[in-house]
Formats: structure tokens, sequence, C-alpha cells
């Protein structure tokens, strides 16, 4: 096993004491968290509508390839700027990083709900909508992983899995905030009115809700364990990388292989709907209410498997039992889309979202208990980011090329097998649960070190 840090102290019971209820640091990482995922969301789920106003081309299908495009160069930018951030988190504190990622992810959907389309200032919009996603994938980049840590870090010890699932519970709820946006858009202004200016909406709303999100992290209160290890830990941002890299590759593997399932929760959350709209027909309406419907079953699922996993453990029954879902469901869940019916989709929706869920409810927990306080930031940044932005980002655009080619049914065993790899990676990963009250939880305490023998 690699060599660890030395542990850090424990927060006194003065900090501790003077640190607001859990609760409170919880609604201020969980908020903004939503905000930041439904400026990122939201932006695929209307890419349709608006690809051929800021994007146009003699082709429906080459309009909506250069929007997907601009939409992955904010997954390029994650993997750089998760690279550059995480060590600082690391260094100065989650809540100042946590604070700068909301501002600018609502500075860039103010961006894209105010930019005139190309007949108005013709290739200036376009290039408006890249620096906007450049700004997006920046504050993206230090999202995720210092919002994980900043939850696990401020839960009590026998509420880490609940807590950290709290981060993807805010990701569900964003998801489906978007998805009602864009439903709620599509249905409540004419096809006029929607391509004029009725797809601005969504976006110019989630800018607005930033504020909110900045004015609740500037208040909330620094982790309790970050202050702990800052108090012993003084390496340079450089520093901690290059530690990290030398004594964690196995951890970072792991890392990356819970969160590489991404590619199928990005295409169920942004493409699906274009999916049977392209494939069999289906309106846009009908297939974003559908998805409503299923990621009302996200958002249920996801915080009881991350509170069931206080209770049972967390490795071998949510993330293996998530993936074998996916691996066996996914290719049969697309194709049944070629029947009609509004039920069918729905259905399709949900029972994807379900085996979403439970691979989705813990793995951030997980992440966090593999790493040290001193590297955690880091350590979850630079494998999530780098597979978020390979996978992930590019997931919607890789699913309009199959279709472009003929060959919409290569999507499901494109995600499948990519989830099949990470099935095999997570027989490796230790059982990291624990109910004991201290500041770190690292790999070479007593119940990882157990659950790795049992594994």
């Amino acid at each position: 096993m690699s060599t660890n840090p030395p542990a850090v102290a424990e927060p006194t019971p003065t900090a501790q004491a003077s640190a607001r209820p859990h609760t409170i640091n919880l609604i201020a990482g969980t908020v903004g968290h939503f905000v930041e995922w439904y400026d990122w969301y939201v932006y695929g789920l209307m890419a349709a509508i608006f690809a051929p106003h800021i994007f146009p081309s003699d082709s429906r299908l080459a309009s909506l390839l250069a929007a997907f495009l601009t939409y992955a160069i904010g997954f390029i930018i994650r993997p750089m700027s998760g690279f550059i951030i995480s060590p600082l988190a690391d260094r100065f504190g989650r809540r100042i990083v946590l604070t700068l990622s909301v501002s600018g992810m609502a500075l860039g959907a103010l961006i894209i709900g105010l930019t005139p389309g190309y007949e108005t200032i013709g290739v200036a919009a376009p290039i408006l909508f890249v620096i906007a996603r450049v700004m997006q994938g920046i504050s993206a980049g230090g999202e995720a992983q210092s919002a994980i840590s900043f939850m696990v870090e401020h839960a009590p010890a026998n509420r880490r899995g609940l807590y950290g699932s709290f981060s993807n519970t805010a990701s569900g709820l964003a998801t489906l905030a978007a998805t009602g946006a864009a439903a709620l858009s599509t249905a409540a202004f004419s096809p006029e009115a929607l391509d004029a200016w009725g797809w601005r909406v969504p976006f110019i709303f989630g800018g607005i809700l930033g504020i909110f999100g900045l004015l609740l992290r500037t208040h909330s209160d620094e982790s309790p364990e970050y202050e702990a290890q800052s108090k012993t830990n003084k390496k340079s941002s450089k520093g901690r990388v290059g530690y990290l890299l030398r004594h964690y590759p196995k951890q970072l593997l792991q890392t990356a292989a819970l969160s590489a399932p991404a590619v199928a929760y990005y295409t169920w959350a942004t493409f699906l709907p274009t999916y049977a709209e392209l494939t069999s027909g289906r309106d846009k309406t009908s297939t974003l209410a559908g998805s409503v419907i299923g990621l009302c079953i996200l958002v249920m699922v996801v915080p009881f498997c991350g509170w069931l996993s206080d209770r049972i453990g967390r490795r071998l029954i949510f993330p293996i039992i998530g993936t074998i879902g996916m691996v066996l469901l996914f290719y049969p869940l697309m194709m049944a889309l070629k029947y009609p019916g509004f039920g069918v989709y729905v259905a399709v929706a949900a029972s994807g979202w379900v085996v979403l869920g439970i691979w989705q409810a813990v793995y951030p927990t997980i992440q966090a208990e593999l790493f040290p306080a001193s590297l955690r930031v880091s350590g979850i940044g630079v494998a999530h980011q780098f597979v978020i932005a390979t996978l992930g980002g590019t997931a919607p655009l890789i699913a309009t090329a199959f279709i472009n080619a003929g060959h919409p049914n290569w999507i499901p065993i494109y995600m499948s097998v990519i989830v099949l790899i990470c099935l095999l990676i997570y027989f490796t990963i230790p059982e990291t649960g624990s109910k004991t009250p201290r500041a770190t939880v690292a790999m070479d305490d007593r119940e990882v070190v157990e659950g790795e023998k049992r594994a």
C-alpha cells in the first residue's frame, strides 16, 4: 500500500463549537452545487433549439454538432482547471474555491442568455458562446471535488455517505430543474417565440440563481478538516500534486473509474430527449416531460442509497450493482425507444435513472475517503475532471456522430463497454465506510485495511 502523509491534528473543541450547524453548511454546499450544474446541463438540453441561430449551417445536424462541440470545450478546459485549482483548495481552503466557481458559472450563463444571434452580430455570437463555455469549464473544473470534500468533511462521522450523496442529489435536482425549465419553455412559448428569444429564459434564470448561491457560499464555514490539516501541512500546491502522483496512483485510478460512468449520465441527462426526437420522431416537449418524471425518481434514489451506505457499507453494493445494471439495461432500453408512446419513453428514462442513481449515490463519498484531507480535493479533482472531460463532455457529440453515421445502436454499446471496464476496477476498491469520529479518513485507517482484507 502507498505511503501516506502524517496524520493531521483533530479540530479543537473550540473550533468545532464555533462552526455552524452541519445542516447550514450542507445547504450552502448543496445549493451552490445545484446552481453550478443547472447552468451546465441547460446548455445541452437547449442546444437543439438555439444551434441554428448561433451556429447556422445548411444541415440541422451540422449546427447541432457545432453546438455540442462548443459544449465539449467546457469539458476540455475542466481537467486543466482541475489540475491547477484543486491543489489551491487543499492549500487555501474549499470555501474560496467554491465561491469563485459559482460566480464564474453564473456569469457564463448570463453571457449565453444575452448574446444576440448570428444574424445580428455575425461570428461574434459563436465566439461569445465559446468564451462563456471556457468560463464555465474553468469554474466547473474546481467545483465537484471541492463540493464533495466540503460536504463530506462537514458531515457527522455516521452520516458521510448521506452527506456525500447530496452533491449528486444537487446535480440530479439541477438536471431536473434544467429539464423542467427546458420543458416549460418549449410548452409555454410558440415555436416562433421559442426560436426568437424563449430559449434564453432558462440561461438568464440560471445566472440569477448564481447570485443566491454566491451569497450562501460567502457566508458558509470552512471545513474543520481543512482547518486542522492546514495547521500542520504547508506543502505548496505543486508539492501536493507531485506527492499525490508518486504515492497515490492506485487511488487515482480507482477515483477515475468511479467517475467514468458519467458518460452514461451525460447521455441520459442531456441527449436522451434529442436521441428520441431524432430516431423515433418524438416531439421535444413530451420527451422533456418524460425525462422530468424519470429525474424525480433519481433524486429520491440517490439520498436513500447514500443513507443506506452509512449502515451497510459502500463499495460492494452501490457502485458494483449500479454498473451491472447499466451494462445489462442500457442497450435494450435505448432500443425500446423505437416503439411509440409517452409511457415507453417514461419507462426507459426512469429505468436508466434508477441504475444511474445507485451508482451515483455513493461514489463521491468513496472518492473522499480514499484520500487524506491534505490531498483530498487534488486527488478527486485530477482524476475526476480528466474522466469527465474525455468521456462526459464528449458523450452528446459522439452520440450525435453515431446517429449522423446511421448507427444509433452504437451509443448504448459505447457506454456499456466503458462501464464494464470500470466495474472490473471496482473490485480493487476497499470498503471505506466508517462511523469513527475523527478529522481525516485515510487509506491506512483500521477499517480501510480490514475492508481491503475482506475484499
